[in-house]
C-alpha cells in the first residue's frame, strides 16, 4: 500500500467515531431546540447544550480534552450563551488556573532534580523484605509525599516503576494479589491524599476555583478528615480483598542506592519548603495560594538558583491539563450567569418534596444524583464543573450553607474511579494490565458505598463542628 494510503486509513474516522460523534451533535441540538420544564431562560439553555456536548465530548474522548474545551468557549461567545466575550474566556483569566501552572512546574522540577525519586526511595529501604510493611508503609507516604511532589499523576510515574523493582527482585509477578494491591492502592487511594491539600491537584484546584474564597489551610482543615477516613478505609479493603498476596516470602529483599545529595536537588528541596511554608502560612500573609505556587515557578527558572530551563518546562508541562481546567471554569460560570445552576437545583429541590426540610435528607439525595453522574462522567474536571454549580445553588435556594454541598460532591466524586482509564493518574497506573477493568470498578463501587456513610457519619458532623454545618 502506498505510504500516503496507509496514512489515511489510520486517521479515517471508525464507525465507533462517526456514532459518537453524532451523539454528540443530537445530545446537543436536542439540548438547544427541545423544550424544557420549569422557566429556564434562552441563554441558559444555549449554555446547558454547550455543557451537554462538552460532557459527551469529555465522556468519549471522541477529541482531545483540551480542543473539546476550546471549542466550548468558543461556542459559548458564538452563541450568545456568555454576554461577552470576556465572561466565555472568564476561566483563563482565574488565579485558579495560573495556581495549576505553579504547581505543575514545583512538580515537573522535583521529579526531574531526582528530588522525587530520592524520596522514594527511603521509602522502599524502610520496607524491609515485608510485603505487609511494604503495602501499609506505602500508604503512609502519600501524604508526606503530597506535600512536596503534589500531583498523583506525578508521583504515580515515579512510584510505580519503583514498586516494580522491588516486586522483581523479590520475584513477585505483576498479577500476583500483592501487585494487583500496590496498583489499587496507587490508582484509587493515592489520588486522595492529592485531593485533601489544595494544591494537589486538578480536582482540589478545579473544586475550589468552583467553591471561591478558600485558602489552603481552610481547605486542609476541612478536608483532611474526610479524605483520610477513605484512605484508611479503602487501604484496608483492598488490603483484605488480596490478602492472599501479604503471605509471599521474598526471594531477595530490596535495596535502595543511598547516593549523596546533589546541588540540584538541595535547591528543589529548599524551593519546595519554602513553597509549602508560604501554603501552611496563608492565614497570617493572606496570600492566595497562587503567588506562592508562581513564586516557586519563577525560583525553578531561575539560573543558577532553580533546577529547570525555559525549554524543558516548555515540554513538560501539561498545557492540556491547564486549558481543560480553564475552560471548565469558563462553563461553571457559564451555569450561573445563564442561570442553569439555580435551575436545575430548582428541579431537585421540587423532586425532593418532603424531605427538602431535612438538610441531611437533601445532601443524601444530591449525593446518589452526584454518583450516577460521576459514573457517565469519568473526567473529574467535567463532572466537577457540572455538579458543584448545581450543589451550592441548591443549598442557597434551600436557605442552606452552600459550602458543605459543594465539598460533599467533591469526597463522593473524587472518592470513585469507575474505569481504568479515568483520569490521567488512572490511565498512568492501570495501564500495566494487572488489574482487569471488573476488579477496578468492583473497588469503586465499594469506595462509593463507604464515601456516602463517610460524608454523612464523619464529614459533616465535624464540618457542623469545626462551624461548616449543613444549615
Amino acid at each position: 500500500m502506498h505510504p500516503e494510503s496507509a496514512s489515511a486509513t489510520k486517521t479515517r474516522p471508525s464507525r465507533r467515531d462517526a456514532i459518537q460523534a453524532a451523539v454528540a451533535a443530537s445530545v446537543f441540538l436536542a439540548l438547544l431546540a427541545a423544550p424544557l420544564p420549569g422557566d429556564l431562560p434562552p441563554q441558559g439553555q444555549r449554555v446547558l447544550a454547550i455543557v451537554g456536548l462538552a460532557v459527551v465530548l469529555w465522556v468519549t474522548e471522541l477529541l482531545p480534552n483540551a480542543v473539546t474545551g476550546l471549542l466550548a468557549v468558543v461556542l459559548l461567545a458564538l452563541t450568545g450563551a456568555a454576554p461577552d466575550v470576556n465572561t466565555a474566556i472568564s476561566g483563563f483569566a482565574s488565579p485558579t488556573s495560573y495556581f495549576l501552572i505553579g504547581i505543575l512546574g514545583l512538580g515537573l522540577g522535583v521529579t526531574q532534580s531526582g528530588l522525587a525519586g530520592r524520596v522514594a526511595g527511603w521509602v522502599i529501604r524502610w520496607a524491609g523484605g515485608s510485603p505487609r510493611l511494604l503495602y501499609w508503609q506505602m500508604l503512609l507516604s502519600y501524604a508526606p509525599m503530597t506535600l512536596i511532589l503534589p500531583s498523583a499523576t506525578t508521583r504515580g510515574a515515579i512510584q510505580i516503576p519503583v514498586y516494580d523493582r522491588v516486586l522483581e527482585q523479590w520475584g513477585v509477578s505483576p498479577t500476583h494479589p500483592l501487585g494487583k494491591a500496590i496498583t489499587q492502592s496507587l490508582g484509587s487511594l493515592n489520588r486522595l491524599a492529592s485531593t485533601a491539600i489544595l494544591t494537589g491537584g486538578t480536582s482540589s484546584v478545579v473544586a475550589a476555583g468552583l467553591l471561591g474564597g478558600i485558602g489552603w489551610g481552610q481547605w486542609f482543615f476541612l478536608l483532611a478528615v474526610p479524605f483520610y477516613a477513605m484512605m484508611a478505609l479503602g487501604a484496608v479493603a483492598v488490603y483484605l480483598w488480596y490478602r492472599r498476596g501479604f503471605s509471599v516470602a521474598p526471594e531477595k529483599t530490596a535495596r535502595a542506592d543511598a547516593a549523596p545529595w546533589t546541588g540540584i536537588e538541595v535547591r528543589a528541596a529548599a524551593i519546595a519548603l519554602l513553597t509549602a511554608g508560604l501554603w501552611f502560612t496563608d492565614a497570617l500573609h493572606g496570600l492566595h495560594p497562587a503567588i506562592p505556587a508562581l513564586l516557586a515557578l519563577v525560583l525553578m527558572l531561575l539560573p543558577r538558583v532553580g533546577v529547570l530551563s525555559w525549554a524543558e518546562f516548555e515540554r513538560g508541562m501539561s498545557w492540556s491539563t491547564f486549558i481543560v481546567l480553564a475552560t471548565s471554569l469558563s462553563l461553571a460560570n457559564a451555569m450561573v450567569e445563564g442561570g442553569v445552576a439555580a435551575w436545575m437545583a430548582g428541579g431537585i429541590k421540587a423532586a425532593a418534596g418532603p424531605v427538602a426540610a431535612s438538610p441531611l435528607a437533601v445532601l443524601a439525595a444530591l449525593m446518589v444524583a452526584s454518583l450516577g453522574i460521576r459514573l457517565f462522567i469519568p473526567s473529574i474536571v467535567g463532572y466537577l464543573a457540572f455538579v458543584i454549580p448545581v450543589a451550592v445553588s441548591l443549598a442557597a435556594a434551600l436557605g442552606y450553607n452552600p459550602l458543605p454541598f459543594g465539598l460533599a460532591v467533591l469526597v463522593i466524586g473524587d472518592s470513585v474511579v469507575f474505569y481504568p482509564a479515568a483520569g490521567t493518574s488512572g490511565v498512568l497506573v492501570y495501564a500495566r494490565g494487572n488489574v482487569t477493568g471488573v476488579e477496578v470498578f468492583r473497588l469503586a463501587v465499594l469506595m462509593a458505598v463507604m464515601a456516602f456513610f463517610v460524608v454523612l457519619l464523619v464529614a459533616v458532623p465535624y464540618w457542623t463542628l469545626v462551624g461548616q454545618g449543613l444549615r
